[in-house]
């Protein structure tokens, strides 16, 4: 008994010094960095072509597959039992089930907010953007905590992920300052691959996490050199609309997590509950 209260002391001293590393982390970065602005240029995007009268005809359309998989993920969240994986009851956490859902809904969200954007990109509408796509980063994000380190901490990161999240947007339409914004997008990058060597999954197939961030990476690369790839394939499709394309394959791969994962039942105990 006096060793496992050891050790539960030293896990609860390792993830403070884990978030207390990564807050001043944040400080120091907002601190060291120089405001970043929008400029004109970032609503101007390679292929600006209309087809059939809708400006910016495929920036919007390559939105409509994040529609069909939120809205997919969502009901099957909201129906029960997590895209129909039977988890033993003990071990299944429903802040996860929260967790992807609203993940979901940020997808579905996305959708409409991208397209609305692409329609006439402008720094008004880029809010409608961004912000269905923090509140995706956000859920994604503490779904991980819950599935990593401990339901209660991964619901306190949701709600706080969530509030920076607003805040961000906030500070941005006050300030015209993206700082909060780049870092939002940043860190889970760098936190989910790390903390996968760091705690020990809970499940199976925990290597989609690792797939699911190479293709975020190369989805950015790809808004990168939009116009380079726009000249590359004679004009037919830009890095931009090939973002959308490839960032659509996350929820895609963490779909597939979903319907295929088992709970690791390590204990006697534990796999009697499973079966």
């Amino acid at each position: 008994m006096v060793w496992m209260a050891t050790q539960k002391l030293a896990i609860r001293g390792k993830r403070r010094r884990i978030w207390g590393g990564a807050f001043l982390c944040w400080v120091f970065l907002m601190l060291v960095t120089p405001k970043i602005s929008h400029s004109p240029k970032h609503h101007l995007y390679a292929d600006m072509r209309n087809f059939l009268g809708v400006p910016n005809t495929l920036n919007v359309i390559t939105n409509f597959p994040f529609l069909f998989v939120g809205v997919l993920g969502f009901v099957l969240c909201c129906q029960g039992g997590l895209f129909n994986i039977r988890f033993c009851t003990s071990a299944f956490l429903p802040g996860e089930v929260w967790g992807w859902a609203l993940f979901y809904a940020g997808i579905t969200g996305l959708a409409f907010g991208s397209a609305y954007y692409h329609l006439k990109p402008d720094d008004s509408r880029v809010t409608w953007d961004t912000l269905p796509m923090m509140i995706a980063y956000s859920s994604l994000f503490s779904s991980f905590i819950v599935e990593r380190v401990g339901e209660r901490i991964g619901l306190s990161s949701l709600f706080a992920l969530l509030f920076i999240a607003f805040l961000s947007t906030a500070y941005d339409r006050t300030y015209n300052d993206i700082r909060l914004y780049m870092m939002f997008q940043l860190i889970p990058c760098i936190a989910i691959p790390g903390m996968c060597f760091v705690f020990p999954p809970k499940y199976t197939h925990s290597r989609y996490w690792l797939w699911a961030g190479g293709v975020y990476l190369l989805s950015k690369f790809e808004a990168v050199a939009d116009m380079k790839i726009y000249h590359a394939n004679h004009y037919i499709i830009s890095g931009h609309s090939l973002e959308h394309l490839c960032l659509v394959m996350v929820p895609v791969l963490l779909s597939i997590m979903l319907m295929h994962r088992n709970i690791k039942c390590q204990r006697i105990g534990a796999i009697k509950e499973c079966s």
